[in-house]
């Protein structure tokens, strides 16, 4: 059956008319093995469930245009979960009415702001009113199943029940009703133990039924690697999942978010293109719940209406890839950044609740923006050695109500924590620093607003600790070379005396084949050289004697007379043992008295 799109017109007035705007429509569900795929492409959605609409639980009074206009804008959300609670006090079996409208209302307001919606049979024991689900979902089929916005979900969360036995029969009965109105749209199934027990789903998988999906619920604080492996058996056994309730709490609701565990979760999300819904867009005063007890059930809502959850949420949506883009743990590829360095603002990895403008500080490019507290970026950097560094900032504030953490990605171990002043305006700029003690090696960082209101262009990581200097292993005089091709030598009036070689043209060469140089250990080795040039200088590679590998490359300053020496210097990695290394001139015009190779300590 084709799908159209549910059509709401916005009437806009322009120049004197009244103008009507429908809106779009989104791609139809379908899975394929383990895969959910939009318009025939692999991909995954990201929004909120909101809560249980049962009268009088307080969550019913977010089943408003509003909350739902607001996550589509402000998050970015592509779906909302419309929970209706079935046989608990103020349910469906109790209430119909009531409890209809609220999931109508949210599903319509969903399509109409371009929205997937899932229509959620919040039930834990769903097969003892199988003839209740029936007659529900064939109605929402009958109203809805022509919209490509709709996922059903045919059961929450099933008790330690079989799968086999029980659950599997159930979802099959409630299925046949669905697809005898509704012959596409996804339909997602629970499992078993709170919809953990995906593995036993893989096992005995719905046969001769198109579009299935298996529900996956997990709790940050509370389920950690072990479910993930299950859900990983599940994937690998040919079954897609969808996660259509999670949290960053513990499984009761309660307790403070576990960002390292919900990062380990984004990123599996991710990696595997699971879609998923947060639990829950409420305001009930518990530690899942994404607002503040008062916040307006209409939308609209500030940084201050939100929870610690709700913040970290709203950013992990946000920055959740559109259809179609590109899976694994980061939005783009993490690059590892070398330290000492400079690193742009915008080059993170991961994020939450940020975003980007251009800047008219120094260099141009963006700078980060929008900062509230509780947002946060995440880098990649390798760290040489474990030791005091210097971090300095080059940010701008309106306020001097701004605070800056350097921490390690996933909130511990804080590395220090740094006041921004309020220097006039959001691109007046300047830098601000503080000391931290950092480990060696590669590791993620992160940088969290502990308050917000400021902006962040750049910032750079240097080390306070002297480095010892390098170990000089060989000296080597130019004109010792064994064989060469091209080259002269000649006297000269540089420290030391001695000869130098000269008359040096691209293509020439010398090789030290005979003066072998013993590399003690693989790694960096600084390389010096002895040079003179006269006014246009030159460049030359080191390389190993008859060509191959080619260490390096270093160009030749004009010194302003063939014998007024200066001594350059880079860094090149050689393997360890017996070296024998060869000068090759890529362009002429320099002469050489001398290189030196030392180990970098």
């Amino acid at each position: 059956m084709k799908k159209t799109a549910f059509k709401r017109l916005l009437i806009v007035f322009v120049g004197g008319l009244f103008a009507a705007a429908a809106q779009a429509d989104v791609p139809a569900i379908s899975t394929q093995g383990n895969k959910v795929l939009f318009g025939g492409q692999p991909g995954s959605i990201a929004g909120p469930s909101l809560f249980w609409s049962n009268n009088n639980w307080g969550g019913e009074r977010y089943y408003t245009a509003g909350a739902v206009a607001t996550v589509k804008r402000d998050w970015n959300a592509k779906l909302i979960r419309a929970a209706m609670g079935v046989e608990d006090g103020g349910g469906y079996l109790q209430n119909p009415a009531d409890n209809l409208a609220r999931v109508r209302r949210v599903v319509e307001e969903a399509i109409a702001n371009d929205m997937y919606v899932i229509i959620d049979w919040h039930s834990h024991n769903a097969e003892q009113h199988t003839q209740a689900a029936v007659q529900f979902f064939r109605q929402m089929a009958q109203d809805y199943g022509r919209y490509n916005h709709v996922i059903y979900e045919i059961y929450n969360e099933p008790l330690q029940v079989s799968w086999s036995g029980t659950i599997k029969p159930y979802a099959e009965t409630v299925i046949n009703a669905i697809r005898a109105v509704d012959p596409d749209n996804l339909i997602v199934v629970g499992t078993p133990r709170w919809s953990q027990d995906v593995d036993a789903a893989a096992n005995d998988p719905i046969r001769n039924q198109r579009n299935i999906a298996y529900t996956l619920h997990f709790y940050a604080g509370t389920h950690k690697q072990d479910l993930r492996n299950k859900a990983q058996y599940a994937l690998d056994r040919g079954i897609p999942l969808f996660v259509t309730e999670w949290g960053t709490v513990n499984a009761d609701g309660n307790g403070g978010v576990d960002a390292g565990e919900t990062q380990a979760w984004i990123n599996f999300l991710r990696t595997n293109q699971i879609s998923h819904a947060n639990w829950a867009l409420n305001d009930k005063n518990e530690g899942a719940s994404a607002l503040r007890p008062g916040a307006n059930p209409n939308g609209g809502w500030t940084a201050a209406d939100y929870t610690a959850s709700g913040t970290l949420v709203r950013g992990i949506v946000r920055d959740w890839p559109a259809i179609g883009g590109t899976p694994g743990p980061n939005p783009t590829p993490c690059t590892t950044r070398a330290i000492p360095g400079t690193i742009q603002a915008e080059d993170f990895c991961n994020m939450s609740g940020i975003d980007t403008e251009p800047t008219t500080d120094a260099g141009g490019g963006r700078n980060v923006g929008w900062i509230d507290a509780g947002d946060w970026m995440t880098y990649r950097v390798n760290v040489p050695a474990a030791g005091r560094y210097k971090v300095t900032y080059r940010v701008a504030a309106q306020s001097a109500s701004g605070r800056l953490r350097l921490e390690r990605a996933g909130g511990s171990p804080v590395f220090g924590d740094l006041t921004v002043p309020n220097t006039g305006g959001w691109q007046r700029w300047t830098d601000i620093s503080h000391e931290v003690s950092l480990s060696a090696g590669e590791q993620d960082i992160a940088i969290s607003a502990q308050g917000g209101g400021w902006n962040l262009n750049w910032f750079r990581i240097e080390s306070t600790t002297p480095a010892p200097a390098p170990t000089v292993i060989a000296t080597i005089q130019a004109e010792d070379y064994s064989y060469m091709s091209g080259v002269q030598t000649g006297g000269t009036s540089d420290v030391g005396g001695g000869q130098v070689v000269g008359y040096i043209d691209a293509g020439d060469w010398m090789s030290y084949y005979n003066t072998p140089v013993s590399i003690p250990v693989s790694g960096t080795y600084e390389v010096s050289y002895r040079v003179s040039s006269g006014a246009n200088g030159g460049s030359f590679k080191l390389e190993e004697a008859g060509g191959s590998p080619v260490y390096g490359s270093i160009n030749v300053p004009a010194t302003g007379g063939w014998e007024t020496w200066t001594t350059i210097t880079h860094r090149v990695q050689l393997p360890a043992g017996t070296r024998r290394l060869a000068i090759a001139a890529t362009a002429g015009g320099w002469n050489i008295n001398w290189f030196r190779i030392s180990r970098v300590n």
